[in-house]
């Protein structure tokens, strides 16, 4: 029914642009072949369904790392893998690469105007607000003592029966629920239960109903930027109709439940001094609405559902495959435990930061599989980045972390191959690269996805 629908709506837009004319200044392409009235349109439709890889030899194809596309309608936009055009992007210019209306009115139904989908001043202070929150001892420590909680009373025993019955797992599932339970208290101080979706009360049908809908909110606005045409969806919104209207469903699910906990932890007032989840911080200055506090936190849920779910399920994967990385890990667990004298499964956050060998397989693991693959800004004024590429206000400018990890120009050689040596010095210690090498976000995000996957990686590794 949705591919009906969109393939309909495609062919009848397709005759309304053909008789748009494009500007005088077009992208810079390389390798590609431009049909008339559509332009390079056709290409994304047919590799569609490898789009990651795609771009990845695009880029890679290029001898600056940047290409650039356009379409009906004037829609130009410039792919970069170039650590220099990041740099220039989100650091020495970054006030002319502001997110783009199109990504921030893509997710608005979605996200509102939280930290990833916000600009300006809006976008500034809860940056700074974040940035000391996690900075605070207390937090981090809080966050490691939910992540061991869930572990022990859940994800363990739940493994643990797996195995007495000699059956399988959905691997995957289960992180993305442990995840999810995991960064629900954080943000909310709530328990979700999605591992306890066999218990009654708040971890059966009302937890699933609400895991469905957030996972479902975040694909279906994800696949808004998977249309041919960014009006397609539009149309399909206003029609209430295919995807849009499951959409809508999964948004009014997931803020709804979220406005209720938000009203009840209001109205607890001076209650709220002591707490150190997410939301009462946040609400505890009185200047912060309803609707603000449910964009702030709702931005924070995906970001710890986004990176460590998928940190997580791709670390494991890759380390099933390579014994020798397996090992030096456990090796590494054994002498942190040693030279601390721990007695308890549980490490505190001091520990964890000993365990270079662990951090740096994480990192090469997010290298390979960026949670935040692709990120979308957009030009204020016409610019010319640090390559040469010439970028027109109002053209799109986006950089891809999955290509920028596949570049042997930046990795070498081997940079297909999982290597948790590269992150490390001589003696043995994390090297971090420059962030505009990696992934910017990455870097921004990874206070989650780290206090949250290193402990359960821990417990997880030695079972």
């Amino acid at each position: 029914m949705d591919f009906s629908i969109t393939l309909f709506l495609f062919l009848l837009l397709l005759y309304v642009f053909s008789r748009t004319k494009y500007s005088e200044k077009t992208p810079t392409i390389h390798g590609l072949k431009s049909y008339p009235l559509v332009g390079y349109l056709p290409h994304f439709i047919i590799n569609g369904h490898r789009i990651l890889d795609w771009i990845t030899e695009l880029i890679s194809q290029s001898p600056t790392s940047t290409t650039g596309f356009y379409g009906p309608g004037k829609n130009h936009s410039i792919i970069t893998g170039n650590p220099a055009n990041l740099e220039h992007m989100l650091k020495t210019n970054a006030s002319n690469y502001p997110k783009s209306e199109k990504y921030v009115s893509m997710l608005e139904d979605f996200l509102g105007h939280g930290i990833f989908n916000s600009n300006g001043e809006h976008w500034k202070w809860q940056r700074k607000t974040a940035i000391f929150l996690f900075n605070k001892r207390s937090l981090r420590n809080f966050v490691v003592e939910t992540v061991h909680d869930e572990m022990t009373n859940r994800l363990l025993p739940m493994l643990d029966r797996a195995v007495d019955r000699g059956g399988l797992v959905e691997l995957a599932d289960l992180l993305e629920r442990f995840s999810l339970d995991n960064i629900f208290k954080v943000a909310f101080g709530e328990d979700l239960a999605c591992l306890a979706e066999e218990e009654e009360g708040f971890g059966g049908t009302k937890s699933k109903e609400l895991r469905d809908a957030f996972v479902e909110a975040q694909e279906l606005s994800l696949a808004r930027f998977l249309e041919p045409l960014e009006v397609l969806y539009k149309i399909k919104k206003f029609l209430n109709i295919g995807s849009e209207r499951r959409l809508r469903k999964a948004i009014s699910i997931v803020h709804g439940h979220t406005m209720k906990i938000i009203r009840a932890r209001l109205e607890k007032g001076s209650e709220l001094d002591g707490r150190e989840d997410l939301l009462s911080r946040f609400a505890s200055n009185e200047e912060h609405d309803v609707e603000v506090l449910r964009d702030i936190v709702i931005s924070f849920l995906l970001a710890g559902l986004d990176t460590s779910a998928t940190a997580l399920t791709w670390f494991f994967w890759l380390v099933s495959t390579r014994r020798d990385v397996e090992m030096k890990i456990l090796d590494e667990i054994k002498r942190v435990r040693a030279s601390n004298q721990i007695t308890t499964t549980l490490f505190s956050f001091d520990e964890l930061h000993e365990m270079n060998y662990l951090h740096a397989t994480i990192t090469e693991s997010m290298r390979l599989y960026p949670p935040v693959f692709l990120d979308i800004q957009s030009c204020n004024e016409d610019d010319v980045l640090p390559d040469g590429t010439f970028v027109k206000k109002g053209w799109l400018i986006m950089y891809s972390a999955y290509a920028m990890g596949r570049l042997d120009n930046l990795w070498g050689a081997d940079c297909l191959e999982f290597k948790p040596e590269r992150w490390l010095d001589d003696d043995g210690l994390f090297k971090p690269e420059s962030p505009f090498r990696l992934d910017h976000d990455l870097k921004n995000r990874r206070f989650l996805s780290r206090f949250e996957s290193e402990p359960a990686i821990f417990d997880l590794i030695n079972i």
